[in-house]
């Protein structure tokens, strides 16, 4: 592998590893997530120009760390004076004096999950906060964030750019709150985390860069909260559904790599002590009596578990648990899901009728689950034509090539 090369591939590892972590280093001190994000691109770019040429430093967090702090203190003299000012350039200076550090696991997770709650805010628009902080902390683009939130990428990258400038006017604190604080900002920490591992999950090969390790990512900072937040049935009830989810993961693929669906996961792959942790965590969040979409979510997974492990056709309870969690969410992808429930409670003529009711709102049309439920619920009503062609649709939306095989397998098994 030339120079080049390892320099990249070194800063891609970097990247993945430790991005959020730099960031909320950078941030704390600058008090501007933007400022913060330029100063680390930059100090990558530099990378890229220097570690070729006299080899990749022993501890590359540290280095660019220290790069970015110079860029930060450059961008910092360009556009502000004055005593706040100066009082910035005198935390960037001491950042370096930290900079060991950035390998310390101990010493980072409070700096990371500080700046998760900064993102949240009551200052800041309740819904900008989960996106904003997949992109200040787990380092994913606009449109990556649009895609998973059904927005444009223009409008996300617009909201978020606004968002950051909240951040910088406001003087927003990059700490953890007071625990009388904590409830009206826990919310968004917990949707933004579980965003982050519904992101990671759409690419379980590791084949995007963008994708690779959030499932991780995520895991590891549910369980920071968690620990964190013990008495907290929502924070209890976000790992646990994690936690089951992550539990099937390895049967989600065969050996060939193809992928397969829940209902045709071999159950002797999943992983019964990460399951059994799921559901001494819900049991735990169900004795603290307050109910919440994530505690719902999991009792979801914790059904399905149940239902595969033990034959049991019956539906019902997976219906009124996503009752529900929609009469909570009002999520068209909660809805669509219900939507599937149905198919095996009362058939697929009743959840295409529900899906018809989904379509008229125009929020699911590139959305690839909708259009694979479409053509499934359609295959089993024998409307082929129609089934042909919301598999296409299903096809062409599918980034991930295992799924695409899928689909146009089950496709293809269509009778002409």
């Amino acid at each position: 592998m030339d120079a080049a090369a390892q320099a990249r591939r070194t800063a891609d590892t970097v990247a993945r590893r430790s991005y959020g972590k730099l960031i909320a280093f950078l941030a704390a001190a600058m008090r501007d997530v933007a400022a913060a994000e330029d100063a680390l691109s930059e100090a990558f770019a530099s990378a890229l120009a220097d570690w070729p040429r006299n080899g990749c430093p022993a501890n590359p967090e540290a280095w660019l760390l220290t790069v970015a702090r110079r860029k930060g203190i450059d961008g910092l003299r360009r556009r502000r004076s004055g005593e706040a000012a100066a009082a910035q350039l005198q935390l960037l200076a001491e950042i370096d004096d930290t900079a060991p550090a950035i390998v310390d696991d101990e010493a980072i997770p409070d700096q990371r999950l500080a700046l998760l709650f900064a993102c949240a805010h009551p200052a800041i628009d309740a819904g900008i906060r989960a996106p904003l902080m997949l992109q200040a902390v787990l380092g994913l683009d606009a449109k990556t964030i649009a895609s998973a939130f059904l927005a444009s990428p223009e409008a996300m990258g617009k909201r978020l750019g606004r968002a950051k400038q909240k951040i910088r006017e406001a003087g927003i604190p990059f700490a953890i709150p007071a625990r009388d604080e904590l409830a009206e900002r826990l919310d968004g920490v917990l949707d933004a985390i579980y965003a982050a591992y519904a992101e990671g999950w759409s690419d379980p090969g590791g084949t995007d860069l963008i994708r690779r390790d959030l499932t991780a990512e995520a895991l590891f900072l549910a369980d920071l909260v968690a620990r964190l937040l013990p008495q907290e049935p929502e924070a209890l009830g976000l790992l646990a559904c994690l936690l089951h989810a992550q539990a099937r993961c390895g049967a989600r693929r065969n050996a060939a790599g193809d992928y397969v669906p829940l209902a045709e996961q071999d159950v002797a792959l999943w992983d019964s002590a990460m399951i059994d942790e799921a559901e001494a965590l819900l049991l735990r969040a169900s004795t603290l009596g307050r109910i919440g979409r994530h505690q719902l979510e999991a009792a979801l997974q914790s059904a399905h578990v149940e239902r595969r492990r033990s034959g049991r056709t019956d539906w019902t309870p997976e219906v009124q648990i996503y009752d529900a969690l929609l009469a909570l969410s009002g999520s068209p992808v909660v809805a669509l899901n219900r939507a599937l429930a149905v198919a095996e409670w009362q058939g697929p003529r009743a959840a295409l009728d529900i899906l018809e009711t989904l379509a008229a709102g125009g929020r699911l049309v590139q959305y690839q689950p909708y259009w694979a439920a479409r053509a499934a619920l359609l295959a089993r009503t024998h409307a082929y034509p129609e089934a042909r062609d919301a598999f296409d649709m299903a096809i062409g939306l599918a980034s991930d090539p295992a799924v695409r095989r899928f689909l146009q397998g089950r496709q293809a098994a269509l009778p002409r």
